[in-house]
């Protein structure tokens, strides 16, 4: 990982301590599970949830005589994401062997990249917020190299009271690691960049970014020191596949490992291990170097070469990424940052919202996307693709708003009809005399009895023009907020004499 400091040290995020202020400085090495439908050297499938050992061809066990052999699609997924990781990508690069030894790894190596990856350097504009004022803070975190290798087996040693399995499903599935720069310096912006990491994959169809399944997953460095410094010593926390967790990790062993130096101590550099049920990290063994895994060109492999042709025809097929979506959005539909952020956030969200903005006015929708859907989502533990309430039905709602069919408080009320019971919206109303009241002589005769039940409001209003509100809204409570709410404010406002 480089050693370059890119960042100056910033005071919002310096952690006090007994001998004055620390910063943290993090990297990341993230791996991310290719999209294929077989491993990296093999014609293995990489379905997930299959029986244990179900999915391991002769070269995943290692077999005597068993040769790799490449598979194209993980070579463009990995294209793929450099590109749109903003990276180099080099047109030659060399699989390595990268030695050591688990009861999982068959070979007794990993076939991996090391002095010639296939994606060069990058960067991740990440949003950081908000703060007390609302406001983001845009942050860029460079990436050193994303390279090609293959995962290892599982070890489960909860099967049996003597013995511990080996399961090699995962054996040979390709991995995209992402090595960061040791640009972060908070657990907030080292969560906002595994985030954004996983959202440009899943837009453009490399990784799932399933982290409950193992298909991304995190090693965490860490490292503490005065403001402007010298880098201190690191401690990586391996295999943590939980956003929330990386968060936790971070924290925690920063403050460990101030409190050693505080105390007079050094830190050990190390691998360790993050214990979510405590809260806390634990050491795992002493840290390996890159001499340690014996590195040499895996003579089975020949170079990985292609042309620049190769990289622009991929280029071309491209989608349109998080970071484009939302300038759109904010310059062509007058959405917020803060909107556009969260409706990029996640494809399917963005997919979701295009189609109830299709042909109505976008700020409309992402109010309903953002704070009526995703809330209810969020209340009731769901996810997009679980919502009970569909792109065509929330755009219906929206619909019946427009026309002035129904008020803004009867739309709320059929969003919870159609989430709890399903149905045509336009029917709905229909069929349960939700349409809203437009008959001036029906609104105006509950304008009169709300003024005639209330004569010392109205001195109040005609002295204090502002409370006129407070007519409106007995007025909608007596029509069962039917009535349309400009014919009920106009008519109060002229019974009242008020501007």
């Amino acid at each position: 990982m480089s050693i370059v400091d890119t960042r100056t040290p910033d005071p919002k995020r310096l952690i006090p301590g007994a001998t004055g202020d620390w910063e943290i400085i993090i990297g990341l090495e993230v791996h991310a599970q290719v999209i294929s439908k077989s491993k990296l050297f093999s014609g293995a499938p990489t379905n997930f949830g299959a029986e244990p050992n179900a999915n391991v061809s002769l070269v995943d066990a290692a077999m005597p005589g068993m040769l790799p052999v490449i598979n194209e699609e993980c070579v463009k997924q990995a294209i793929r994401t450099g590109l749109g990781l903003k990276a180099e990508i080099n047109l030659k690069s060399v699989f390595d062997r990268k030695n050591y030894f688990y009861p999982d790894l068959p070979q007794g190596y990993q076939i991996s990249q090391f002095k010639q990856p296939i994606v060069g350097e990058g960067k991740v504009v990440v949003s950081v917020g908000p703060d007390r004022q609302g406001n983001f803070e845009d942050i860029e975190i460079g990436i050193e190299r994303l390279h090609l290798e293959q995962d290892a087996g599982k070890s489960m040693h909860d099967q049996h009271p003597t013995m511990s399995y080996v399961d090699l499903n995962r054996s040979g599935v390709a991995l995209m690691e992402i090595v960061s720069k040791p640009d972060m310096r908070s657990a907030d912006e080292a969560k906002a960049y595994v985030t954004k990491l996983r959202s440009i994959m899943r837009y453009l169809g490399t990784c799932d970014g399933n982290m409950d399944e193992g298909s991304l997953r995190a090693d965490v460095n860490v490292s503490v020191r005065k403001p402007g410094g010298d880098f201190g010593t690191r401690c990586e926390m391996k295999n943590i596949n939980s956003i929330r967790f990386i968060g936790q990790a971070i924290d925690y062993e920063a403050r460990r490992q101030i409190a050693i130096l505080e105390d007079g101590g050094t830190i050990a550099q190390e691998t360790r291990l993050f214990d979510p049920a405590k809260g806390e990290t634990r050491s795992m063994r002493s840290k390996e170097e890159a001499h340690d895994y014996r590195y040499f060109p895996d003579p089975d492999l020949l170079p990985l070469e292609f042309d620049q042709a190769y990289v622009d025809a991929l280029a071309v097929d491209l989608p349109e990424l998080p970071d484009e979506i939302k300038k759109r959005l904010v310059a062509e539909l007058g959405l917020s940052a803060y909107d556009a952020s969260i409706i990029v956030s996640d494809k399917a969200i963005a997919d979701f919202f295009w189609q109830v903005a299709a042909g109505r006015d976008g700020k409309a929708a992402a109010n309903w996307v953002i704070n009526d859907l995703l809330g209810a989502l969020n209340r009731t533990g769901k996810t997009i693709e679980e919502t009970p309430v569909s792109a065509a039905q929330l755009g219906a709602v929206i619909d019946l708003i427009k026309d002035g069919t129904i008020s803004g408080k009867i739309a709320k009320d059929l969003f919870e009809i159609v989430w709890n019971e399903g149905g045509d919206p336009k029917e709905l109303v229909e069929s349960r005399g939700l349409k809203q009241v437009t008959d001036t002589g029906a609104i105006e005769k509950a304008v009169d009895e709300v003024i005639a039940a209330n004569p010392d409001k109205v001195e109040q209003a005609r002295a204090k023009p502002t409370l006129a509100g407070w007519f409106v809204g007995q007025v909608m409570k007596a029509t069962g907020g039917k009535a349309n709410p400009q014919a009920v404010n106009a008519l109060v406002k002229a019974k009242l004499g008020v501007e």
